[in-house]
């Protein structure tokens, strides 16, 4: 069922976001080392079945399968030359689950860092990183997105490269921005949450805020500065669930679905918009957001 981020919002209820994409594919046979963007062409149906769980869950957005969709990332892969089939395929893939889903869902394109390090500090030049996200978020409006979701980000450079480049290619697109806070309450570039605030409400981001990181009380404490330098933004908050330890070359995080119903209602009483949740989580863990903030999971 179609709807838009702004009528979710404008319902005043807490938005419910969805949870890992590559959790659940791993679980379903995805090898490591191999790309999760291919099986949008190869494994079509188990990506809508990863979508269809967490709208079963309760989830009013979905991201594409598109995180690492860029041709930098996509080179790791041997993949660059198919940035515009793989997003067009996730964005085709999620829009029709979407569409079919019994109460409004919003179909968010998910668009993820690049890998580099911008000049002067690395070698990626700024055009060639604008240029890169409009070639992915133009595929992703093309494949019938309702919003640009640029999420995970450390350095403001590529979040501002990400956004103009969706404004370009995409002028009537809204975008949401979160950046990622996991080195002592910082980005691993050094941007504090209220620094990422002042300079993410320069590119018109219809919601801002964190997500992935080190855990629940990380974005609760994102989301606190952040609500406490302004009132009125709205903000997202979309942490893994729990801190990750490896068990036989596997990452196994340590937040149970209760554990993240709790931190659901921290972030709303916080000042958190939308709550979702990151990696490590699964339908489970998003079950329990919904079950925490609502006095029914949406049937």
């Amino acid at each position: 069922m179609r709807t838009t981020l702004n009528d979710l919002l404008m319902t005043g209820e807490v938005v419910i976001a969805d949870g890992g994409m590559g959790t659940m594919l791993f679980s379903m046979g995805l090898a490591n080392g191999e790309s999760p963007e291919l099986w949008n062409v190869e494994q079509p149906e188990k990506v809508a079945s990863v979508h269809r769980s967490y709208i079963g869950a309760g989830a009013q957005i979905i991201l594409t399968n598109t995180f690492g969709c860029n041709r930098y990332r996509l080179m790791l892969h041997k993949l660059q030359d198919r940035v515009q089939e793989l997003n067009l395929a996730a964005a085709k893939i999620a829009r029709e689950v979407a569409d079919a889903a019994p109460f409004p869902v919003v179909v968010a394109g998910d668009i993820g860092p690049t890998g580099g390090i911008l000049a002067p500090l690395g070698d990626l030049e700024y055009a060639d990183a604008r240029s890169a996200f409009e070639e992915q978020a133009q595929a992703l409006r093309d494949g019938g997105v309702d919003v640009l979701w640029i999420e995970t980000m450390s350095a403001l450079e590529e979040v501002r490269a990400a956004a103009e480049a969706c404004h370009r290619v995409a002028p009537n697109l809204p975008i949401v921005t979160t950046m990622t806070f996991d080195t002592h309450g910082r980005t691993m570039m050094g941007v504090t949450p209220e620094k990422a605030l002042e300079a993410l409400k320069q590119l018109s981001p219809v919601a801002l805020g964190g997500n992935c990181g080190n855990g629940l009380a990380e974005i609760q404490t994102v989301i606190r500065k952040m609500r406490a330098a302004d009132p009125d933004v709205i903000l997202v908050a979309k942490a893994n669930a729990g801190i990750p330890r490896l068990e036989g070359g596997k990452a196994i995080y340590d937040a149970t679905p209760e554990d993240m119903g709790g931190y659901a209602i921290a972030c709303r009483d916080l000042g958190a918009n939308i709550i979702g949740a990151c990696c490590g989580s699964t339908p489970d863990h998003i079950r329990e957001i919904a079950r925490a903030l609502r006095t029914e999971v949406p049937a």
